[in-house]
């Protein structure tokens, strides 16, 4: 099966995934990196993993559809059977995820529903929750929704500050989104409506 990973960042979830590739815990025949960004870091660790890019800029089309048409166009030449988001800044739309349904997968740092969005692990440490997490789940057409494929807990410590919270949560994410692609090209995950 083909890997194809969507990233705008830092690129820590790209590169646990490349690794355990690499090391043979995840089957994929081949990976490809989707980049909306162009100074993004993520690119760097490409270049490094040897890893090809599709590099797409949104102002460099028209409308959304055209770009993520070119997207698309691009998944299609490269046979790609699974989409892993990790750290991609922009919503799909409904058109494009019913395209590859049952075939998105997104990883969330926190347990779904709870704190959706972009300030997921900020909001859980300022509403003093005890604990959040990591969720992978499938994408539908909503934000930070679709059924979930693992979720694991992470305690928040009374020592804890935003950013040892944040490194224990990316730590927990580069264990859990191998794991769950894993799952996903071994057949272990039943594909049914979201």
């Amino acid at each position: 099966m083909n890997l194809a990973v969507f990233a705008s960042g830092n690129g820590s979830n790209f590169s646990a995934i490349v690794k355990a590739i690499k090391q043979g815990k995840i089957k994929a025949r081949s990976v490809i990196l989707v980049c909306d960004n162009p100074g993004a870091f993520v690119l760097k660790r490409a270049q490094k993993s040897k890893v090809k890019v599709i590099l797409a800029s949104r102002q460099d089309f028209s409308s959304r559809k055209d770009f993520e048409a070119a997207i698309i166009q691009r998944l299609k030449y490269y046979k790609i059977d699974l989409i892993a988001l990790a750290g991609f800044m922009r919503m799909l739309s409904p058109d494009f995820v019913k395209k590859y349904p049952n075939r998105i997968l997104n990883i969330h740092p926190s347990l779904l529903p709870a704190f959706k969005g972009s300030h997921a692990i900020k909001d859980a440490f300022e509403n003093k929750v005890p604990f959040t997490g990591v969720t992978v789940h499938f994408v539908d057409e909503k934000m930070d929704h679709g059924r979930v494929i693992l979720q694991e807990k992470v305690g928040i410590k009374v020592k804890d500050n935003l950013t040892s919270l944040e490194k224990r949560i990316h730590s927990k994410e580069h264990k859990l989104y191998p794991q769950a692609i894993k799952l996903f090209f071994s057949g272990k995950i039943k594909i049914g409506k979201s």
